[in-house]
């Protein structure tokens, strides 16, 4: 997933992007309201974490703006605001989630895997295709079973693919996903990845597809 973070809160916002990182999503952290526009135009975001109270640019007028700007991603909102009538405000501008702070890192990830199920029309955390099982709540996967050791960026190679069944994932879009922009990688390493995820689904009832010059794609085989 990759994830647009709005936070000045350099605590907060260092405490998030660990967190993320760590579950092996890729996050773009922007502490100036006034960047927020042009980041979030500049390259596909799945989510945004948005808090309100922003130097330079508040965040409702954000809301607004990204909007009216055709910005699809679903936005879940950190604020500090308890008031009844600023969470229905939120919502009526285009937020689609809120946490009030403080809050549990652990409902944040919760929040933000819920959001994107309901965007991909999923109604639980858990993924089958084949023989092949994944929890993304629990990050694991298992064919017939049988768990799959799998590294965080595998797990969401995997989880990307998966998602996308059928259809071809650009390398580009891959890239963006896995990878953050303070990283400097090239596209062996998402083939390496890609390698590696092969080997690890022997015996599954799926593959990896290579389009050659565009990117790959998950299907069901067998």
């Amino acid at each position: 997933m990759r994830i647009l973070l709005v936070e000045d809160n350099e605590d907060l916002g260092e405490a998030i992007e660990k967190r993320l990182r760590s579950a092996g999503h890729s996050v773009e952290w922007v502490k100036d309201g006034a960047q927020v526009v042009a980041m979030a135009e500049s390259e596909p975001f799945d989510a945004v974490t948005l808090d309100l109270m922003l130097p330079n640019r508040d965040g409702i007028g954000l809301i607004s703006d990204l909007r009216k700007r055709k910005f699809n991603a679903p936005i879940l909102v950190i604020t500090a605001r308890s008031e009844i009538d600023d969470k229905v405000s939120l919502l009526d501008l285009g937020a689609d989630d809120y946490l009030v702070k403080p809050f549990d890192l652990r409902e944040l990830e919760a929040r933000l895997r819920a959001l994107l199920r309901r965007t991909g029309g999923q109604a639980s955390s858990a993924i089958t295709l084949g023989n092949l099982e994944l929890d993304l709540s629990a990050l694991n996967a298992a064919i017939d079973g049988r768990a799959l050791e799998l590294g965080r960026r595998e797990f969401r190679l995997l989880e990307i693919l998966v998602a996308h069944a059928g259809k071809v994932v650009p390398k580009e879009r891959l890239m963006n996903q896995l990878f953050n922009f303070d990283e400097s990688v090239s596209i062996n390493a998402l083939e390496l990845h890609i390698s590696r995820l092969r080997k690890k689904l022997d015996g599954a009832q799926v593959e990896i597809g290579t389009v050659r010059g565009v990117g790959y794609l998950m299907r069901v085989v067998g």
